[in-house]
C-alpha cells in the first residue's frame, strides 16, 4: 500500500472496504506491528498513536499489540480451557487482580458469559464457530486494550452469529475504539462511523499495490461518495 493518510477517531468503528489485494488486511496489520512478523516485509512513514510513532526505534511492539488487539478472520481459540483461553493474555503480562474476575469481565464483554459460565473448563474448541470468536474477542479485551482490529471477523461465520458479532460490536464502540476490515458492504453500512475504501492499482513497473481512494463518514461513503471508483464499487460494478 502506498501514501494512505487518514485519522482513525477514538470510540467509533472504522470500516476497511474494498475488492480484495487491494491492502486492507496489510494496513489494518502496520497498526499494531503485525507486519513486522513477516520477514520481507518494509514500513516506511508514520502510524502516530496519542503522539508517538509507533515504528519508532525506542517502541516494544509487544507492548504495541498489547494497547492495540487482533481479531482475526477465522476464529483461533487455543487448544485450552474456556478459562485458560481469556486468562492467557493476563498471565503472560503478569495483570494484577483477581483472575477469576478477568475472565468473567472479559466473557461478559463480549456477550458470552451467560452461554458458558458453567463449563469453564470445557475446551474453547468445543464451541461453535460463532462462539469461538466471540471467545477471541473475549481473550482480546481480557488485556485491557485500547483498540480492536478485526479482520473479517463475520466471514467464516452463519448470518445468526454474524449479527450477534455486530451487536456486540456497536457495544464494545463504546469503551474501544475499533478497526474492521469486511468484504461485506452491508456490514460496514450497518455498524461503522466512518469508512475508508481501498483499491488496487499497478504502476508503471508493474508493481501492484494498495491505495486509499476515499475516507469519509459512513452515510457519505454509502449515500453521496466523491470518487466515482467509490461509487462503482459499491453499487457493484466492480469488485
Amino acid at each position: 500500500i502506498r501514501n494512505v493518510t487518514l485519522d482513525l477517531h477514538r470510540n467509533e468503528i472504522t470500516a476497511l472496504i474494498g475488492p480484495s489485494g487491494c491492502g486492507k488486511s496489510t494496513f489494518i496489520r502496520c497498526l499494531n506491528r503485525m507486519n513486522d512478523l513477516i520477514p520481507a516485509a518494509r514500513v516506511e512513514g508514520k502510524i502516530v498513536y496519542h503522539g508517538e510513532d509507533l515504528y519508532a526505534s525506542d517502541i516494544d511492539p509487544v507492548q504495541v499489540r498489547k494497547r492495540i488487539g487482533m481479531v482475526f478472520q477465522k476464529p483461533n481459540p487455543f487448544p485450552k480451557s474456556i478459562y485458560d483461553n481469556v486468562a492467557y493474555g493476563p498471565r503472560v503480562n503478569k495483570m494484577k487482580g483477581n483472575l477469576d474476575d478477568i475472565v468473567e469481565e472479559a466473557l461478559v464483554g463480549a456477550a458470552l458469559w451467560d452461554e458458558v459460565k458453567g463449563k469453564l473448563k470445557s475446551s474453547g474448541l468445543a464451541l461453535s464457530g460463532g462462539q469461538q470468536q466471540r471467545l477471541c474477542i473475549a481473550r482480546t479485551i481480557a488485556v485491557k486494550p485500547e483498540v480492536i482490529l478485526m479482520d473479517e471477523p463475520c466471514s467464516a461465520l452463519d448470518p445468526i452469529a454474524t449479527a450477534k458479532i455486530e451487536d456486540l460490536m456497536g457495544e464494545l464502540a463504546e469503551r474501544y475504539t475499533i478497526v474492521i476490515v469486511t468484504h461485506n458492504m452491508q456490514q460496514a453500512a450497518r455498524v461503522s462511523d466512518r469508512t475508508a475504501f481501498f483499491t488496487a492499482e499497478v504502476d508503471e513497473q508493474g508493481v501492484r499495490h494498495g491505495k486509499l481512494v476515499e475516507f469519509d463518514l459512513t452515510s457519505t461513503i454509502f449515500s453521496k461518495p466523491s470518487d466515482k471508483r467509490t461509487e462503482d464499487y459499491i453499487t457493484g460494478r466492480f469488485g
